[in-house]
């Protein structure tokens, strides 16, 4: 585990964690709001701590110490986060109500990959990474105990030895892996998404096609590009739909609002997003709606997930204020 050099002043020695701690702590917490939260207290802790540090350990180890806790002193009394998808069956693409919307600390939610992934990292290791943020994987590592999650994590994506684990969590190396093997076998990576990697030709065309569907609001082109038992959902609401009857159904109707609107394209958690932007009520240009993330397999679309939270969404991802 190489470190920053020391010749580097204290506060750019640690900023340059940032990005790899963030994706660390939005795997651990399941939101970048709370993971970036995180990342500012751990690295507020470092910057106070810097003349205890004295190079006992690896600069990078003594960092991720400091986050663990972190995360973990805020697991301890947080919510277990999930997806629409985790919280009940599929509902009805004829409802006329999408249910009381949940608060903003039970989702599992979106981000992007350029607040998590560092910017120098290996080609090679630029899919797994992407992988490992996927919002179904990050998903499924909120359903383990906080510090099985912290071993898999640490373990699996981080490629951290079971000794480094042990030092990092002051446990023994047999405990790590036994933690790693529990962890392995209750979570579930059954959904075989592909990430942006980038995107190959026949996604491009995939994902042309889908911004023309949607914008012409074309339902029965927009019904060829998905898969039979694709889903969409819309946190913070729980309804979420199956099928291309359901979804179709409800952009027909409660959700046909949604006619007439724009998407810019982004990238969320290594795969394609859309910043959605339906025409304004006010009847000039168009307004923020949804962060849309696809979940492409073989070559058709596996989930739509629109995230509503825009206010604080969009300026994450760099979208505009609205589209004049």
């Amino acid at each position: 585990m190489s470190d920053v050099t020391t010749s580097a002043p204290i506060e750019s020695q640690l900023e340059a964690y940032r990005p790899e701690l963030t994706g660390y702590c939005y795997r651990m917490l399941g939101s970048v709001f709370e993971a970036e939260d995180a990342v500012q207290d751990t690295l507020v802790r470092a910057w106070r701590g810097f003349d205890r540090f004295e190079g006992r350990s690896a600069l990078r180890s003594w960092l991720y110490r400091i986050a663990t806790n972190v995360c973990l002193n805020m697991l301890a009394s947080a919510q277990l986060r999930a997806r629409p998808m985790d919280l009940g069956p599929a509902g009805s693409g004829r409802a006329t109500d999408p249910g009381e919307p949940r608060p903003d600390q039970i989702w599992v939610g979106p981000v992007p990959d350029s607040r998590v992934l560092p910017e120098a990292a290996d080609p090679a290791n630029v899919v797994a990474q992407r992988e490992s943020i996927r919002l179904a994987f990050v998903a499924a590592l909120q359903h383990l105990p906080p510090r099985q999650r912290a071993v898999l994590i640490l373990r699996e994506v981080l490629a951290w030895s079971a000794q480094e684990v042990a030092d990092l969590l002051d446990t023994s190396a047999p405990s790590v892996n036994s933690a790693l093997q529990r962890a392995r076998a209750a979570i579930t990576t059954a959904d075989t998404a592909d990430v942006q990697a980038p995107l190959d030709a026949e996604q491009k065309a995939l994902l042309t096609r889908y911004v023309k569907a949607f914008e012409d609001y074309d339902l029965e082109a927009l019904t060829t590009l998905l898969h039979d038992d694709a889903t969409l959902s819309m946190p913070p609401f729980p309804l979420w739909l199956r099928g291309h009857d359901d979804i179709v159904a409800w952009m027909a109707g409660t959700g046909s609002g949604c006619r007439g609107s724009r998407l810019v394209p982004v990238v969320a958690n290594g795969m394609p997003a859309f910043g959605q932007y339906r025409p304004s009520l006010s009847g000039s240009g168009h307004d923020p709606w949804a962060l849309i993330v696809l979940e492409i397999s073989a070559g058709r679309i596996a989930a739509v997930n629109n995230f509503l939270d825009t206010i604080r969404l969009f300026p994450l991802f760099g979208l505009p204020a609205r589209l004049e």
